[in-house]
């Protein structure tokens, strides 16, 4: 099962705010933050960038930092550490099974997906592998 330490994350700040929020409003069968603290989250981190209402509609709530500031992205940062510490919460996990493609790539790109293929024929490490490992 994936997990993320709250304090020692191991990623940029923006990355670690962009992810907890889309883990916050993702619809997670299995994660240790509960619905309700997820929405606080999300909610919160709106707030700090945007004056309108956060969006009620699931496919609107993407949080956009791309006109905010480090202070802006210092106090989102702030917040779901505060919020996830309050609520005795280290480390994030969830599990997620693996999506499918939403789409394939265009023909144009295929030449360039094999060369690719080519230069770096091991498969990529992922987040989400298909077959995890057991420990």
């Amino acid at each position: 099962m994936p997990s993320l330490d709250i304090q020692n994350s191991g990623m940029p700040d923006l990355q670690f705010v962009l992810f907890v929020s889309a883990l916050c409003t993702a619809d997670l069968a299995t994660c240790n933050v509960s619905p309700a603290l997820r929405a606080t989250i999300f909610d919160r981190c709106w707030t700090l960038v945007r004056t309108e209402a956060p969006p009620t509609d699931p496919k609107e709530r993407v949080l956009d930092l791309r006109e905010g500031t480090e202070l802006t992205l210092e106090a989102c940062l702030a917040t779901i550490r505060s919020l996830l510490t309050d609520a005795g919460i280290q480390t994030l996990t969830w599990d997620h099974p693996v999506s499918e493609p939403t789409h394939e790539s265009t023909p144009a790109a295929k030449p360039l997906i094999d060369r690719l293929g080519q230069l770096y024929p091991d498969p990529p490490e992922i987040v989400d592998p298909e077959n995890p490992k057991s420990g």
